[in-house]
């Protein structure tokens, strides 16, 4: 139910400085869940999107079977509307973890899920960018596969890896937010409940800007990493 707040004449500034407390603590649950979905990328999205690139077809260790499974993994998390993978998802967060909402590991689930299959999807197209020369190269070198991923592919591709990542990453700050709807915490959470359940519409407008200021710094971040990283 919406509750309407007391019409009050407290400044914003003091105002802001009740808020405080809670603000921070939305920032801290916000940032577990971005730990989770960050690890989650990189620990299996990168292992996953690599895989794809290798058994498609025409490349290296080209296996239909593993491919096509791999394929329609990804895309059937990236094509559910988040939300409703959430909401999917709360049943089995409720029955494995002990609590679906309310806490920002358990909101972290779906946040891994989804962060996963979507950088796997960016470093499958990063490794396509790669030349065939290189994989030539290595190949003639009698390079394993682990060498192969590890000392030519991802170093011929870091900094596309780290813009693909750094996308990832804005989208990730998204998804955190949406985790609000369905009561998950973080920074998201707080900017519903007292912007929209509460009408205090300039608490709700400084979220938002927060929000916008983490998601500007994670874009300077990562691009500036990927320019360093540049080989071109």
């Amino acid at each position: 139910m919406i509750t309407l707040l007391a019409t009050t004449d407290e400044p914003y500034s003091e105002r802001l400085v009740d808020f405080m407390p809670e603000i921070i603590q939305s920032l801290i649950d916000t940032g577990i869940m971005m730990v989770f979905a960050m690890a989650a990328a990189i620990l299996l999205g990168l292992p996953l999107g690599t895989l794809l690139f290798l058994t498609s077809d025409g490349k290296p260790r080209e296996n239909k079977v593993i491919n096509n499974i791999a394929n329609t993994f990804v895309n059937i998390i990236r094509a559910f509307p988040f939300l409703l993978l959430v909401v999917a998802m709360l049943p089995l967060i409720r029955r494995f973890y002990g609590r679906a909402t309310g806490d920002p590991v358990a909101a972290s689930f779906p946040m891994m899920l989804i962060s996963l299959a979507l950088y796997a999807r960016f470093v499958e197209q990063s490794l396509l960018d790669v030349p065939t020369g290189v994989i030539e190269l290595a190949e003639a070198m009698g390079a394993s596969t682990s060498q192969l991923v590890f000392k030519f592919l991802y170093v011929e591709a870091r900094s596309s890896l780290i813009i693909g990542f750094t996308t990832a990453l804005v989208s990730f700050v998204s998804y955190s937010t949406i985790m609000g709807v369905v009561g998950g915490g973080g920074i998201g959470d707080f900017a519903i409940r007292y912007g929209y359940q509460r009408f205090e519409t300039d608490i709700m407008y400084t979220a938002i800007v927060i929000i916008i200021v983490l998601v500007e710094i994670a874009q300077w971040l990562g691009l500036k990493l990927a320019r360093k990283f540049d080989k071109k």
